[in-house]
């Protein structure tokens, strides 16, 4: 006899078994955008294969699964050998495959590759985000390799391969690798020049021997680092293989691994350096120069990583909505809902647009759009990682109490989305950063006005945010103190103009009267009435 009384009514079903990027039109759109004609085609379908995978039922899972064991630290072998090692869920391992073989290490060896990396992953953030840290690493190390032919040439094609691998053996023998980074210390954080590990030079020219320890080591079972360490000249950077070309383990010695708050599948650890051996990269004395590539890198990464988990829990709000019945109607129709949706797909759609489109100016590659990225990388870095925390949890609340379960995967999104902020400098840093291009790159603040006047002219509001910017630039008194003013400035400028050139007028209505002409309240969901909202939140809606 079956119970009346547990009869499910009123649930939406689970957001699952669909393409991910196809449903995700502002990512399309950026990528239809910044892509050549002839190359369109094939990246439409790569990431839509990644899309349905990272949209399924298997892969969702494996996500699940992958945080729920979190890596576990074998120091010592069962003979009291020291190895140094971590275990991981297969579920990790799967994952990891998975994007290596979509390419999301490979931007450097194709052509619009930045572009169809950065829209990978975006995709693949979606299904995890903790395997997103050494997918990073691998692709941001190349720049920094390139400044030593020789070093390029051996490790380049490890790192872009599209095959995983992850056994400890040496890189020569793998038809793969991945690349971590060490540059954090206790006593300095993100005061990289005041690290105390010490470079001593041997007897084979460019290598050397390291002593000393790093705070925050993330991806610790990769097969090589870049590390800055004290050399005679100063700070300098290395390359620190995991194993030795003789078969031998290097000296890594991982103390633990963190405890963090989220971003709980992937590993991050505390390691001691004692007689380690490493190759110089670039000069003696020019570390943080060398290394600084790898940065900007990994600082775009967490721009694509936020607009991902925005993205990710936006849909997530609408599908809800769309289903959910409440007070005689789905929510989604209900006026106050709708505000609150709109307001967050603007949010969303702004990171997404912005951070396709600083992945566009890697391809270009020109002088030019060099510049821009150095004042538009640190400005974006700051403002849409610094959004996705607040848009985690406004999402959430849309699916009420449902939302605060862990079986809904909200509280996961909410976990990671502070990481990006603080990953690669947190907010001060950026901030300060965006003082320094504009301070010592006057190339960059051109280039980053030619950018947003494109736009000049097409909406009041945006005009008028143009000039209060320009005016708060001309001001010089105090700007340190006003450094995060500035940045969130030129962020929500910049995504301001890019909207109003190729958003739907919808969309760049919307954001201009609330982010730049001030009709907006202090919570999501204050958006002026008059605006179109519905059209604002069925162009978020996930359907491919």
């Amino acid at each position: 006899m079956s119970a009346t009384t547990h009869t499910v009514t009123n649930q939406p079903p689970p957001l699952v078994g669909y393409d991910v990027f196809a449903a995700d039109r502002a990512l399309v759109e950026a990528v239809e955008r910044h892509l050549d004609p002839p190359l369109l085609d094939e990246a439409r379908e790569e990431l839509s294969a990644l899309g349905r995978t990272s949209g399924s039922a298997q892969v969702q899972e494996w996500g699940v699964l992958a945080n729920e064991n979190p890596p576990k630290l074998r120091t010592h072998d069962r003979y009291g050998n020291r190895i140094d090692e971590v275990e991981f869920h297969p579920s990790w391992h799967r994952l990891l495959g998975k994007g290596v073989s979509a390419g999301l290490t490979a931007a450097w060896s194709r052509p619009g590759g930045h572009v169809r990396r950065a829209a990978g992953f975006v995709v693949w953030t979606q299904a995890e985000a903790g395997n997103g840290c050494p997918l990073s690493m691998t692709h941001a190390a190349v720049p920094a390799l390139r400044t030593d032919p020789a070093l390029a040439a051996e490790w380049e094609p490890r790192l872009t391969s599209t095959v995983y691998d992850q056994d400890l053996v040496p890189a020569d023998q793998k038809p793969g690798a991945l690349f971590g980074m060490g540059m954090t210390e206790k006593q300095g954080g993100s005061d990289v020049r005041a690290n105390t590990t010490a470079a001593r030079p041997l007897a084979e020219d460019g290598t050397y021997e390291l002593t000393g320890h790093k705070w925050f080591c993330s991806a610790p079972m990769s097969d090589g680092f870049l590390v800055l360490a004290q050399a005679p000249d100063g700070l300098t950077c290395f390359l620190v293989p995991r194993v030795l070309a003789d078969g031998t383990r290097n000296v890594f010695r991982i103390q633990r691994l963190k405890d963090k708050l989220g971003n709980r599948s992937n590993a991050s650890s505390e390691v001691e350096f004692d007689g380690t051996w490493a190759r110089r990269v670039g000069d003696e004395g020019r570390g943080v120069r060398t290394i600084i590539e790898m940065v900007a890198a990994t600082r775009l990464d967490c721009v694509l990583g936020s607009a991902a988990l925005m993205r990710q829990a936006v849909a997530q709000a609408v599908h809800h909505c769309t289903y959910r019945e409440a007070f005689g109607g789905k929510l989604v129709d209900k006026p106050l809902m709708r505000n609150v949706l709109a307001d967050l797909a603007l949010e969303s759609e702004a990171a997404t647009t912005l951070a396709l489109r600083l992945a566009a100016a890697y391809d270009d590659g020109s002088e030019r759009e060099l510049a821009f990225l150095r004042l538009a990388v640190p400005a974006a870095k700051y403002w849409v990682t610094k959004r996705c925390t607040p848009v985690a949890v406004e999402a959430l609340e849309c699916l009420g109490g449902n939302g605060y379960v862990e079986e809904s995967g909200m509280p996961r999104l909410l976990r990671e989305s502070p990481l990006n902020s603080v990953w690669e400098g947190a907010g001060n840093v950026q901030a300060l950063d965006v003082l320094r291009a504009l301070q010592r790159e006057p190339g960059a603040l051109d280039a980053y006005l030619r950018e947003v006047g494109r736009a000049r002219g097409a909406d009041h509001r945006l005009d008028g945010a143009i000039k209060n910017l320009l005016t708060e630039l001309a001001d010089l008194e105090g700007i340190e103190g006003r450094a995060r003013r500035v940045a969130e400035r030129v962020a929500s400028v910049l995504q301001g103009a890019l909207l109003v050139q190729h958003a739907p007028p919808e969309v760049a209505d919307a954001f201009c009267a609330s982010r730049l002409g001030g009709d907006w309240g202090s919570a999501f969901g204050t958006l002026p009435h008059s605006l179109d909202l519905a059209t604002v939140v069925e162009r978020a809606r996930p359907v491919s």
